[in-house]
Parts: C-alpha cells; sequence; structure tokens
C-alpha cells in the first residue's frame, strides 16, 4: 500500500519569469521549504511528482518557491493549483500536547459532564493559540480555544477531545 501524503502547501500561482512559484503555506513548520528539502507536486488525475526546493524565500505572507531543473515560467505554469504534499514518513516528531490538524480534525469534542457537542471541522491559527472550530448537530459552530484550561484531554486514536468550556462558550 502507497503510504500516506499529507498537504503542507498549494500552489496558488507563479511568481516571475524564473520559475518561482507562489504557495500558500498549510503547515506550521517553518523549516518544510527549506533549500533541498524534497516535496510532491500533486495534481488529481496524475502520478505525484517529486521535486527538490532550491530556492525559497517569503513574500507578502505567501511563500516562494523554486524548484531543481525548472527555472522557467513556461515550466511550472502547469503546477498552479497543486497541491505541495509530503509523505507521512518525513513528518516532524512533535512534543506532548502537539498534534497534526490531520488528527485533531474529526474529533468529536464532548464536556467532562458528557455531553456530545459536535465534531472538531477546522483549526483556526489566529495567534497566542489555535482555536478548534466544531461542527454542531444544529445551530452555530462552536470556537474552542486549544488552551490548558479549557481542552483537558485529546485522544487522536479515539478521535476524542474532552473540554471543560468556560463561561460563555456554549452560548
Amino acid at each position: 500500500m502507497a503510504e500516506k501524503m499529507f498537504t503542507v502547501g498549494k500552489i496558488i500561482n507563479t511568481h516571475g519569469i524564473k520559475g518561482e512559484v507562489k504557495v500558500l503555506r498549510i503547515t506550521d513548520f517553518d523549516d518544510r521549504f527549506e533549500v533541498g528539502k524534497r516535496v510532491y507536486v500533486v495534481n488529481d488525475g496524475h502520478a505525484p511528482l517529486l521535486v527538490t526546493i532550491t530556492s525559497h524565500r517569503v513574500h507578502k505572507g505567501f511563500d516562494l518557491l523554486q524548484f531543481e531543473g525548472y527555472e522557467n515560467v513556461n515550466d511550472i505554469i502547469h503546477f498552479k493549483g497543486c497541491e505541495l504534499k509530503i509523505p507521512e514518513s518525513d513528518q516532524t516528531e512533535l512534543n506532548e500536547h502537539e498534534y497534526y490538524y490531520h488528527e485533531i480534525i474529526g474529533c468529536t469534542v464532548i464536556t467532562e459532564t458528557g455531553e456530545e457537542l459536535g465534531i472538531i471541522k477546522e483549526i483556526l491559527s489566529p495567534g497566542a493559540n489555535d482555536v478548534w472550530v466544531t461542527r454542531k448537530k444544529s445551530g452555530k459552530d462552536i470556537l474552542i480555544p486549544y488552551i490548558e484550561d479549557v481542552v483537558l484531554e485529546v485522544d487522536v486514536k479515539a478521535k476524542k477531545v474532552i473540554i471543560s468550556p468556560m463561561e460563555g462558550l456554549l452560548e
């Protein structure tokens, strides 16, 4: 069976004429796009293409990458809209109480009293801590801050998160 792949970025456009791609980052790891790292360019319906990063810089909030053997805009124009992925074996080892987004998204959120609130559908990273967007069975989404006082337990194997809702969280 093929190794599971995880998205670390999406190529949203080309940049300039020298073969750079403009990438929307979907990873918290600053070293993911270092020169010499390898990523797969994935386009639905095509075999993943393994490329080596030869240059990386940040410009207006986007990562600009260039790949070995692709020195001209005409070489990379067809990469627009493709995702950049890495195999599971390339994922960075995490510390305790750190999780990959794919481990958290899809988890059921339950209060410490046993009330099931919904399923985590998205993770926002607005500032000091992540916010887990939880889809309730009915009504508005719940925004759960990933802080020690609120998130009591995370069991990624059981896809379950236990929280102690702070005042006003469920209103």
